[in-house]
């Protein structure tokens, strides 16, 4: 195996590198294109060579970064959601494509994914309206990173640029501190609810902590009103393009919520006024109807929801998502353990329960240093005890 380095102008190098095709034993020429020092030139040469020597070698793909993309969403678009899916769309085709999507993948290099990100950062909005948000950057980074990760995997490319950036190079997300609202002022926005249709969704997520996917996609099926519990098995996302679609509970994990006595009140009465609304349309109700439905028995779209929500929730500034939160923070407020508010708001782990909520548990390390504090003074003062 041999390669040498010829220059063709200034800072521009060709990478010969000679080996023998293992078949016809005749010699095969293979030329890569460099741009830099001589020297650094040469140990691109070296490491080629030692790759091909190695069986590690990946011919260069001619590929642009735009034109994988389509073919990588292509390759996920059956393992993802229609929801999620379209947000991978948009971002590496609106906000990725622009900036890399002419770069061959095969000669993307980290310090030009560093500069993308940060023109993002600075003139990224398609509006000219300035930058993009971190967040967004930071949804960048991750799509990229798993794009050019399965590029690595189908052999084009030799590694993945995005993964050999540091982490102080990639987008730095600042959380925003979620906002909630206390218990009673919790009741006062049910109170003024309660001759609305809207009183049931916001049960369900001030008093359970339900996501508004889960909220629509709930049924009748699912709750047990006899054992003050239900399931959440589903949730109901909608697509930009309108599209409704019902999946499995975020995370893959069906879940059991229990049911606050004020809770299962409210879903009885709510049973059995839906019922005798739906039989005045000549419907008889079944346990395969959504709990939560429109005056003529359809289902309400998560983004309506979501929208009627706003315009009655905004005097108490809070979301409906807001309630989900704030129905955390009383279970915390209450000393409730982290690891059952995990559980019962589903999330992924307990790390990301307290990731969330940390703020909201300011107490904690002080009452865990004077429970500290209070076991070894009890464990000195026993061997003084026992000497007397």
């Amino acid at each position: 195996m041999k390669g040498c380095i010829k220059e063709r102008s200034p800072g521009h190098y060709a990478i010969i590198l000679d080996q023998r095709d293992p078949a016809t034993g005749k010699r095969k020429r293979k030329w890569h294109s460099f741009k830099g020092t001589k020297r650094a030139a040469q140990l691109e040469c070296a490491r080629l060579i030692n790759e091909m020597s190695e069986g590690a070698y990946v011919e260069p793909s001619k590929l642009t970064l735009a034109q994988f993309f389509d073919r990588w969403l292509k390759h996920i678009k059956p393992n993802v959601s229609p929801r999620t899916h379209e947000r991978y769309e948009q971002i590496a085709t609106k906000n990725i494509g622009p900036l890399l999507g002419a770069k061959l993948i095969s000669k993307l290099q980290p310090i030009e994914i560093s500069e993308a990100y940060g023109k993002a950062l600075e003139t990224g909005r398609r509006d000219g309206k300035g930058g993009l948000s971190p967040r967004t950057v930071h949804h960048m980074h991750r799509i990229l990173f798993s794009a050019l990760g399965q590029a690595e995997r189908w052999k084009l490319i030799a590694r993945n640029p995005a993964a050999l950036l540091e982490k102080r190079d990639r987008p730095k997300i600042e959380r925003k501190a979620v906002t909630t609202i206390d218990a009673a002022t919790a009741a006062t926005v049910l109170d003024a609810a309660r001759a609305r249709r809207l009183f049931i969704p916001l049960v369900l997520g001030a008093l359970c902590g339900l996501r508004r996917g889960e909220i629509v996609a709930l049924r009748w099926r699912a709750v047990d009103l006899e054992n003050g519990q239900l399931a959440v098995v589903a949730s109901t996302e909608q697509t930009d393009a309108g599209e409704i679609r019902e999946k499995e509970a975020k995370s893959g994990k069906a879940r059991t919520v229990a049911l606050p006595m004020m809770a299962v009140e409210e879903l009885r009465r709510w049973r059995v006024a839906q019922a005798e609304e739906l039989l005045k349309l000549g419907i008889r109700a079944d346990d395969s109807w959504h709990v939560f439905t429109l005056a003529d028995g359809t289902q309400m779209q998560p983004r309506s929801l979501t929208h009627a929500m706003s315009d009655f929730l905004d005097q108490w500034g809070i979301t409906l998502h807001g309630l989900r939160h704030s129905h955390a923070s009383h279970m915390l407020a209450a000393k409730v353990h982290p690891k059952v508010v995990q559980e019962r708001l589903g999330h992924s782990s307990i790390a990301v329960t307290m990731d969330i909520y940390s703020h909201l548990m300011p107490n904690m390390q002080g009452e865990a240093a004077a429970a500290v504090d209070s076991a070894l003074r009890a464990a000195i003062k026993r061997p003084a005890d026992d000497v007397g």
